[in-house]
Protein backbone atom coordinates (compact mmCIF):
# COMPACT_ATOMS: atom_id res chain seq x y z
CA UNK A 1 0.00 0.00 0.00
CA UNK A 2 1.49 3.00 -1.11
CA UNK A 3 1.73 6.50 1.40
CA UNK A 4 0.95 10.39 1.08
CA UNK A 5 3.68 12.21 1.11
CA UNK A 6 2.42 14.23 3.84
CA UNK A 7 4.62 17.28 3.67
CA UNK A 8 4.30 17.58 -0.10
CA UNK A 9 2.17 20.16 -1.20
CA UNK A 10 -1.01 19.37 -3.05
CA UNK A 11 -3.49 22.06 -4.79
CA UNK A 12 -7.53 22.54 -3.24
CA UNK A 13 -9.93 24.30 -5.03
CA UNK A 14 -13.21 24.69 -3.26
CA UNK A 15 -16.15 26.89 -3.63
CA UNK A 16 -16.89 28.74 -0.07
CA UNK A 17 -19.53 30.69 0.62
CA UNK A 18 -20.63 30.72 -3.50
CA UNK A 19 -16.83 31.85 -4.60
CA UNK A 20 -14.31 29.84 -6.18
CA UNK A 21 -11.14 29.76 -4.20
CA UNK A 22 -7.88 27.56 -4.25
CA UNK A 23 -4.68 27.14 -2.30
CA UNK A 24 -1.98 24.72 -1.86
CA UNK A 25 -1.60 22.70 1.51
CA UNK A 26 -0.15 19.65 2.88
CA UNK A 27 -1.69 16.24 2.66
CA UNK A 28 -2.15 16.07 6.24
CA UNK A 29 -4.00 19.25 6.47
CA UNK A 30 -7.34 19.52 7.94
CA UNK A 31 -10.27 20.92 6.40
CA UNK A 32 -10.36 23.62 9.24
CA UNK A 33 -7.21 24.25 9.07
CA UNK A 34 -6.95 24.95 5.53
CA UNK A 35 -10.38 27.52 6.12
CA UNK A 36 -8.28 29.38 8.35
CA UNK A 37 -4.87 29.19 7.96
CA UNK A 38 -5.03 29.08 4.13
CA UNK A 39 -8.22 30.86 3.20
CA UNK A 40 -8.36 33.20 5.91
CA UNK A 41 -11.70 32.27 7.09
CA UNK A 42 -11.90 32.36 10.80
CA UNK A 43 -15.09 31.74 11.65
CA UNK A 44 -14.47 27.83 11.78
CA UNK A 45 -13.54 27.51 15.44
CA UNK A 46 -11.10 24.36 16.32
CA UNK A 47 -11.96 22.97 19.93
CA UNK A 48 -11.72 19.18 20.62
CA UNK A 49 -9.80 18.77 17.11
CA UNK A 50 -11.97 14.68 17.70
CA UNK A 51 -14.86 15.68 16.26
CA UNK A 52 -16.84 15.71 19.73
CA UNK A 53 -18.01 19.35 20.49
CA UNK A 54 -18.90 20.76 16.70
CA UNK A 55 -17.44 24.01 17.05
CA UNK A 56 -15.88 23.24 13.50
CA UNK A 57 -19.32 22.74 11.79
CA UNK A 58 -19.67 23.66 8.41
CA UNK A 59 -21.25 22.48 5.70
CA UNK A 60 -20.42 20.40 3.25
CA UNK A 61 -22.01 20.24 -0.23
CA UNK A 62 -25.12 21.20 2.30
CA UNK A 63 -24.49 19.00 4.82
CA UNK A 64 -23.04 19.54 7.64
CA UNK A 65 -19.34 18.45 8.69
CA UNK A 66 -16.91 18.78 11.25
CA UNK A 67 -13.97 20.25 9.48
CA UNK A 68 -11.24 18.66 12.04
CA UNK A 69 -12.47 15.16 10.65
CA UNK A 70 -11.46 15.70 7.16
CA UNK A 71 -8.15 16.71 5.02
CA UNK A 72 -8.72 19.16 3.46
CA UNK A 73 -7.89 17.66 0.56
CA UNK A 74 -11.25 15.47 0.55
CA UNK A 75 -13.30 18.62 -0.05
CA UNK A 76 -11.31 19.62 -3.47
CA UNK A 77 -14.08 20.31 -5.68
CA UNK A 78 -16.60 20.66 -3.24
CA UNK A 79 -19.12 23.40 -2.12
CA UNK A 80 -18.63 24.66 1.14
CA UNK A 81 -20.19 26.84 3.56
CA UNK A 82 -18.52 28.53 6.98
CA UNK A 83 -20.29 31.14 9.42
CA UNK A 84 -19.15 33.71 7.61
CA UNK A 85 -21.84 32.66 4.56
CA UNK A 86 -24.83 32.72 6.27
CA UNK A 87 -25.33 36.00 5.62
CA UNK A 88 -25.04 37.75 2.02
CA UNK A 89 -24.82 41.39 3.26
CA UNK A 90 -24.13 42.55 6.58
CA UNK A 91 -27.22 42.02 8.02
CA UNK A 92 -27.40 39.53 10.95
CA UNK A 93 -29.88 36.27 9.45
CA UNK A 94 -32.99 35.86 11.32
CA UNK A 95 -31.14 32.78 13.11
CA UNK A 96 -27.66 34.97 14.20
CA UNK A 97 -30.69 37.66 15.28
CA UNK A 98 -32.22 34.98 17.42
CA UNK A 99 -29.38 33.49 19.05
CA UNK A 100 -28.87 37.60 19.75
CA UNK A 101 -31.92 37.93 20.93
CA UNK A 102 -31.89 34.84 23.31
CA UNK A 103 -28.89 35.24 24.76
CA UNK A 104 -28.11 32.20 23.36
CA UNK A 105 -24.05 32.80 22.98
CA UNK A 106 -22.16 33.90 26.17
CA UNK A 107 -18.42 33.23 24.96
CA UNK A 108 -18.92 32.67 21.41
CA UNK A 109 -16.43 29.81 20.89
CA UNK A 110 -19.04 27.42 20.36
CA UNK A 111 -21.73 29.74 18.48
CA UNK A 112 -20.62 29.14 14.85
CA UNK A 113 -20.65 25.42 15.10
CA UNK A 114 -24.33 25.91 16.75
CA UNK A 115 -25.31 28.21 14.00
CA UNK A 116 -24.24 25.77 10.99
CA UNK A 117 -26.22 22.85 12.76
CA UNK A 118 -29.27 24.76 13.32
CA UNK A 119 -29.49 26.17 9.96
CA UNK A 120 -29.27 23.15 8.41
CA UNK A 121 -31.86 21.50 10.69
CA UNK A 122 -34.32 24.31 10.44
CA UNK A 123 -34.26 23.21 6.52
CA UNK A 124 -35.32 19.81 7.07
CA UNK A 125 -37.05 20.77 10.21
CA UNK A 126 -39.44 23.61 9.50
CA UNK A 127 -41.44 22.85 12.29
CA UNK A 128 -39.72 20.93 15.32
CA UNK A 129 -40.50 20.25 18.70
CA UNK A 130 -37.96 21.12 21.47
CA UNK A 131 -37.21 17.81 21.82
CA UNK A 132 -36.07 17.38 18.16
CA UNK A 133 -33.97 20.44 18.90
CA UNK A 134 -32.17 19.33 21.82
CA UNK A 135 -31.33 15.88 19.69
CA UNK A 136 -30.44 17.92 16.56
CA UNK A 137 -27.83 20.20 18.58
CA UNK A 138 -26.60 17.19 20.85
CA UNK A 139 -23.29 16.55 18.91
CA UNK A 140 -22.40 20.43 19.53
CA UNK A 141 -20.86 21.34 23.12
CA UNK A 142 -21.23 24.71 25.05
CA UNK A 143 -19.34 25.25 28.44
CA UNK A 144 -21.35 28.71 29.03
CA UNK A 145 -25.24 28.49 28.34
CA UNK A 146 -26.97 26.11 29.61
CA UNK A 147 -28.25 25.20 26.26
CA UNK A 148 -31.76 27.07 27.30
CA UNK A 149 -31.00 30.37 24.96
CA UNK A 150 -29.99 28.57 21.96
CA UNK A 151 -32.83 26.06 21.92
CA UNK A 152 -35.27 29.19 22.69
CA UNK A 153 -33.69 30.76 19.66
CA UNK A 154 -33.72 28.05 17.25
CA UNK A 155 -37.87 27.61 18.14
CA UNK A 156 -38.26 30.77 17.70
CA UNK A 157 -37.09 30.97 14.44
CA UNK A 158 -38.75 27.67 13.40
CA UNK A 159 -42.16 29.72 15.01
CA UNK A 160 -41.01 33.42 13.26
CA UNK A 161 -40.32 31.43 9.44
CA UNK A 162 -43.98 29.22 10.08
CA UNK A 163 -45.91 32.41 10.75
CA UNK A 164 -44.35 34.50 7.93
CA UNK A 165 -44.67 31.33 5.17
CA UNK A 166 -40.90 31.46 4.94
Amino acid sequence: MSQLPLSQKISVAVTVNGVQRAADCEYRTTLGDFLRHELGLTGTHYGCEHGVCGACTIHLNDEPVRSCLMFAYQANGKELKTVEGLSSDKELTDLQAAFKKHHALQCGFCTPGFLMTSAKFLIDNPNPTETQVREAISGNICRCTGYKGIVEAILDVAYQRRKLGA
